[in-house]
């Protein structure tokens, strides 16, 4: 978002202290404003098609000949709307297992839900599960593998566990000296970087490295710092071979053909992620259990509001959300999430804040898992002191400084201004 947009918001949150409507107000405002200047523009320009790296089968195939491979892929892992395991199948590619994360291969489970050993039903293909308590490929599972291929989207968000699922695989392969190929996608929020870094004494599956929220990279830019960094564990190294996206860089917006998990439904969702997800960490419903998951946020008798849902149970979505068949007040963030594709370039604190500010009940506001998603327990301290979000953001920078600095040891696009 443009620094003098920026400047306009917290000026006026400082001196008048504006309410969560008031702000949703002046932002839309704003913003639609940027947004037809922006769409003018980009009507005048020639934009190439991005060709992510599944698509340039050319560049992978002829190292997959007659190799054992293990595929970690899920719904997202597509050429055109064919899956990348039914493409290698049907190319003759040896597929000796897949292996599924969060979600599953097929996608089919929501977010936290076990997963088991399975046989894929379209291929016979047997799949082996990445979530739960095996995280990590064995060395039984790559017996008999000579490579794998990694191909899923990510989001780029810290708390989004596919990069933690990638950092398991890379560790598994080095241990057995194994070769890695990812097929390289584009970041949705490729286009800035936000968040506090994460302490490792808060290290987690939804954040196992010292990177910020928004962190930047494509999954072949974080899986050089991985090895760069020595972060793998025993300071192991993977060998890796990256075919990278064509027509992409960090200046250019994407939006996902394929939605990358079940309650990230369409990129106002994804837009709005970083953001909401705090709100797992509260007692602040984000939407499981609606058809807009990710773009509401409230809770039963909330103080402030003019938007109402109830959750409701959805199979393969949301099972037993939070307060499941309870009347919630709140809001509905929609627009904005649309304007935010455009103009956006930071996480949104205001939300967060406001909600704990009117909550009756600060004292069971957040719950044990919020210090998890901040990656340290500074963030819960400052908004319960009150700070305003201007100096939480401030308080952000010199750390935001070093990690630019390391990130850029990694690019493979080229970098937004």
């Amino acid at each position: 978002m443009p620094k003098f947009l920026l400047s306009k918001m917290t000026k006026y949150n400082c001196k008048n202290k504006i309410t969560i409507n008031k702000f949703l107000d002046l932002c839309l405002l704003l913003l639609m404003f940027l947004c037809i200047n922006s769409c003018k523009a980009q009507s005048t320009s020639t934009v190439s098609k991005v060709i992510v790296g599944a698509e340039q089968t050319e560049s992978y195939l002829p190292f997959l000949k007659n190799k054992h491979i293990a595929v970690v892929a899920n719904p997202t892992s597509c050429i055109q709307n064919v899956h990348l395991v039914d493409t290698l199948k049907s190319l003759g590619v040896l597929i000796s297992c897949v292996f599924a994360p969060e979600h599953g291969f097929r996608g089919n489970a929501e977010a936290g839900e076990l997963i088991g050993n399975d046989i894929d039903k379209t291929t016979g293909i047997k799949i082996i599960s990445l979530y739960g308590k095996h995280k990590k490929p064995t060395k039984d599972d790559l017996a008999n593998v000579d490579k794998v291929i990694f191909d899923i989207q990510d989001v780029g968000v810290r708390f989004y566990t596919y990069i933690s699922t990638l950092q398991y695989v890379m560790e598994s392969c080095a241990e057995n000296n194994i070769e890695l190929i990812i097929l390289d996608r584009p970041n949705p929020h490729g286009y800035y970087i936000d968040g506090p870094i994460l302490d490792t004494a808060y290290r987690s599956f939804v954040g196992m490295q010292p990177i910020p929220v928004v962190h930047g990279l494509t999954m072949g830019e974080y899986a050089q710092m991985l090895n760069g960094e020595r972060w793998l564990e025993n300071g192991v190294k993977c060998k890796l071979k990256i075919i990278k996206v064509e027509n992409w860089d960090h200046s250019r917006k994407y939006e996902l053909p394929i939605p990358p998990s079940p309650n990230l439904p369409n990129q106002v969702a994804i837009n709005l992620y970083p953001s909401l997800c705090f709100f797992e960490g509260t007692m602040v419903s984000v939407g499981r259990g609606t058809d807009k998951p990710f773009q509401i946020f409230g809770y039963p008798n909330m103080s402030e509001g003019n938007y109402y849902f109830t959750p409701k149970s959805i199979i393969g979505k949301s099972k037993n959300p939070p307060f499941e068949n309870m009347k919630c007040t709140g809001f509905d963030l929609t627009e904005f999430g649309k304007l935010y594709a455009d103009q956006g370039g930071q996480i949104y604190l205001n939300w967060l804040i406001q909600s704990y500010q009117s909550s009756i009940d600060k004292a069971n506001f957040f719950n044990s898992f919020f210090d998890k998603l901040a990656g340290n327990s500074i963030l819960k301290k400052q908004i319960i002191d009150g700070v305003e979000e201007s100096q939480i953001r401030n308080s952000w920078g010199p750390d935001l400084l070093t990690y630019r600095m390391m990130r850029k040891k990694y690019l493979m696009y080229k970098d937004f201004k």
